[in-house]
């Protein structure tokens, strides 16, 4: 993803006008702040580990979607490709399980900084995600969210599947599909 492709003019679109936001891929020298990020955004139970996220980076790093601020991470969106139809506990394990000619994009996470939520961020991350995964072919993206992230995941064109067989973080998942 060429950031300059994307840029960040959606971001005045949000009532911020500082000049010094980035939006590009994730590589190894993120590894502090999105594992810092994630520790904000998730339960203990919940949040990926910081040896998960070396694996992922070092897996698919190229299907982060990150946005700083300065050299702060705002917000971030990640997942792997893979043919399998279904998101299971597994993919979120072992990083290795990407398949770069997948069908599907899975969705791992959707974080935005605490500070920075509720100002629509996390919509037009989501956007530009998943415009990304449509220009590289894919067939759509497919993710879980707990019950109270349901409507959010709507709105962002996901359809609900229903409950998942997940069992991360001893929480209830239900899954959710977006077709292109």
């Amino acid at each position: 993803m060429d950031s300059s492709r994307f840029g960040c003019s959606w971001l005045r679109d949000l009532g911020f006008t500082e000049e010094n936001w980035s939006l590009r891929k994730g590589s190894m020298e993120d590894l502090f702040a999105v594992s810092y990020v994630e520790k904000e955004c998730f339960p203990p139970l919940e949040a990926a580990t910081e040896n998960s996220f070396r694996e992922r980076l070092q897996f698919y790093g190229n299907h982060f979607l990150l946005l700083y601020k300065g050299d702060q991470l705002i917000s971030f969106v990640d997942g792997f490709c893979t043919k399998e139809e279904n998101l299971t506990d597994l993919m979120y394990e072992d990083a290795s399980l990407h398949d770069e000619k997948g069908s599907w994009q899975m969705i791992f996470g959707v974080n935005t900084h605490p500070e920075f939520q509720k100002r629509g961020i996390a919509t037009r991350m989501m956007q530009a995600f998943l415009e990304e995964a449509k220009k590289e072919g894919r067939k759509g993206a497919v993710l879980t969210c707990k019950k109270e992230k349901i409507p959010f995941y709507s709105c962002c064109g996901f359809d609900l599947e229903g409950k998942s067989a997940s069992v991360h973080g001893d929480a209830e998942w239900y899954q959710m599909r977006r077709c292109f």
